[in-house]
């Protein structure tokens, strides 16, 4: 907050110099929870106002929150926000003549929270795939096996919000099948040590964007099982990979079910031992996603 508040008085300074030589009214953007100060000022000159929603606000919240209630063993790694945060997040949409989102699950999430439908607009995140993913092909086996196994690519937070419960418990349930799982991205849950173990689960952390494009190649699926967010690009970078994905619905809309990909149902690790059992049985199906994968028209920044 204090970061967003340094901000904001940096930027009302830069308008307030672009005021006093303006001779047409202005259009600012401004990124939700570093945005009341900057609307405060462009409101009071006559000028629009489009706020730019980072995530699904106060409902994702919630249900983070649910999730730490949820599992004692991790509930010291999370606590929420402020109310001074949110309700200067209220103060935000009021103030905005516009709000962009990302998803037509963030555009509902708001709605949730009394923002008028009216005024919001869903603009997916764009995505241009690097020019060696365009040429890569990708093959899989005609089956998995203990020595070839499926190989499942979780990238990016390791954390609850991000699906990590079920997903633990279902590592456990798969323990017979030949599957194993790859969690790429900073650890920001406690791992049980069975699976800190386990030669099936590979925890790798943090790496530099340069290093993700040889986890998309060289997995089978990957796996975005998240509870909110509010688009997850981590999706349009395996796409340009080819790479089938196993989503959620709480996200951008990016798969398109038995298409290329799948959509779990629900976040439980049921679904997802479903989902992945359907995949390592069926490497057909794996074929036929990935000769449908790719970024579409819709997430280029055409």
């Amino acid at each position: 907050m204090a970061r967003n508040d340094w901000f904001q008085r940096r930027a009302v300074g830069a308008l307030a110099r672009h005021a006093a030589t303006a001779r047409a009214p202005a259009t600012v953007f401004a990124y939700s929870y570093a945005a009341r100060e900057i609307m405060r000022f462009a409101r009071a000159q006559g000028w629009r106002t489009v706020l730019g929603q980072i995530d699904p606000g106060p409902p994702e919240e919630r249900s983070v929150a649910r999730l730490y209630r949820g599992d004692a063993s991790q509930s010291a790694r999370w606590q929420p926000a402020p109310p001074e945060y949110w309700a200067s997040w209220v103060e935000e949409c009021r103030l905005a003549d516009a709000v962009v989102v990302n998803s037509r699950w963030s555009k509902d999430a708001l709605a949730e929270e009394g923002v008028a439908a009216g005024k919001i607009h869903v603009v997916p995140l764009a995505f241009e795939p690097p020019l060696n993913a365009k040429e890569f092909t990708r093959t899989y086996p005609d089956a998995f096996t203990p020595a070839r196994p499926l190989r499942v690519l979780f990238l990016g937070q390791v954390t609850l919000r991000k699906g990590m419960g079920p997903v633990l418990d279902a590592i456990r349930l798969l323990a017979g099948d030949p599957v194993e799982f790859w969690f790429v991205g900073p650890l920001q849950i406690n791992v049980p040590d069975d699976l800190h173990a386990s030669a099936r689960v590979h925890w790798t952390g943090a790496v530099s964007r340069g290093e993700t494009a040889r986890y998309f190649r060289d997995a089978d699926v990957f796996l975005f099982p998240t509870f909110s967010d509010g688009f997850g690009l981590t999706q349009l970078e395996a796409q340009a990979w080819k790479l089938p994905i196993i989503a959620s619905r709480f996200c951008g809309d990016v798969v398109t079910d038995g298409v290329n990909g799948l959509l779990l149902d629900d976040v439980s690790a049921a679904d997802i031992v479903s989902a992945v059992r359907r995949v390592s049985r069926e490497p057909e199906s794996l074929r036929a996603m990935t000769a449908s994968s790719g970024v579409g028209q819709q997430f280029t920044l055409n």
